[in-house]
């Protein structure tokens, strides 16, 4: 008897601890046009050869097996998917398969008030804009570029062309910005859209991490609470990132603890590279090779077979892993060093998109 799913029914593949196959992060590019120190530090980077980048139809086969699987919420990201030209081109192609019920988009913005209006006429569904400050030298100093201007004016960008649902996303690092997490709120309302402050994270080149720079989310609280006065936790079934929160005027805004109080639990994403290297999670050291047998001319079966059986075979509990570092003091010294970094780009954020 067949043990295909039905028409309309959601496969059911979960990993060793349950958690189920449901969000893909697809980078799209690994190069970026920003130096962020808590990101991409270095001048330079060992890139991926160009010839090993998926093409969009590569990526839209792939991404097709990984919903036939249970996946319906995708994320384009990169490096800075804006510089993979003819992006629109990959989201109407994706957004021919009615099992994506959510594609999403992460930028830093440089690019997207060129580039906005094409993105919406393909039928992207949500933006979201990482904005770390809202003073343009403070960016200049993290990013190593002056292009915060470009940046708001990407933001402004989305909300003129008619996107619903944009998110600005924070990192909140101790001793940089610190200062501005209400400043940031309130452009939030302006723009109409919800910041996510997110804890600076100790993965790939952020070879300058430590404890003391991070701002946890009872510390981000503390701070909104002072200013606005009773904060309120939303009650909602998700499995989204992000713990959000009201504010009394009825803003929301949310909080990514994966460094203080991590997620694993019910992490049901993975990332797909530019060059098709699979992870099972953001702190994974090694991935699964996807390109060479998709370009070797396997089957979809067999394709979808390999995904399957890796998926189940999931125990990665990354960012609980980190943490247990701590009881024996040995988080800050576990941070993958750089010539490690130069020598396997994969292992490096802007590779596998964060």
């Amino acid at each position: 008897m067949s043990t295909m799913p039905i028409v309309g029914e959601r496969p059911d593949v979960k990993d060793i601890f349950g958690r189920p196959l449901r969000s893909l992060r697809l980078s799209v590019t690994d190069r970026c046009n920003l130096r962020c120190k808590y990101c991409m530090p270095e001048d330079e980077y060992a890139w991926l050869p160009r010839e090993t980048l998926l093409t969009f139809e590569e990526m839209n086969r792939l991404t097709q097996m990984f919903t036939e699987l249970g996946v319906d919420k995708v994320r384009l990201t990169g490096g800075e998917p804006l510089l993979r030209k003819d992006l629109a081109t990959l989201m109407r192609l994706l957004l021919q398969n009615s099992r994506i019920q959510d594609l999403a988009l992460t930028t830093n913005g440089i690019l997207l008030a060129e580039q906005a209006q094409a993105f919406y006429d393909a039928g992207l569904h949500r933006i979201t804009v990482s904005l770390d400050t809202l003073k343009a030298e403070r960016f200049k100093a993290l990013t190593k570029r002056d292009t915060h201007g470009e940046v708001l004016e990407g933001i402004e960008a989305v909300g003129r062309i008619g996107f619903k649902g944009l998110k600005l996303d924070t990192v909140a690092i101790r001793g940089f910005n610190d200062d501005e997490l209400v400043d940031l709120i309130e452009y939030g309302k302006r723009m109409q859209a919800e910041v996510r402050f997110i804890e600076y994270m100790d993965v790939g080149g952020a070879t300058e991490w430590s404890m003391e720079k991070v701002l946890s989310r009872a510390m981000i609280l503390d701070a909104l609470g002072r200013h606005y006065g009773t904060i309120e936790p939303v009650i909602e079934e998700s499995s989204a990132p992000a713990q959000r929160f009201l504010l009394p005027d009825g803003t929301t805004f949310g909080i990514i603890p994966s460094t203080t109080t991590p997620f694993c639990a019910s992490c049901d994403r993975s990332r797909l590279t530019a060059d098709g290297m699979w992870y099972l999670c953001l702190y994974a050291k090694d991935g699964i090779d996807l390109r060479q047998p998709l370009r070797a001319g396997a089957s979809s079966e067999h394709m979808k077979g390999l995904i399957r059986s890796f998926w189940q075979g999931r125990k990665d509990r990354g960012a609980e892993e980190r943490k247990a570092l701590e009881r024996v003091g040995m988080r800050e010294e576990r941070l993958i060093e750089i010539e490690r970094l130069r020598r396997d780009p994969h292992l490096e954020m802007h590779a596998r998109g964060g």
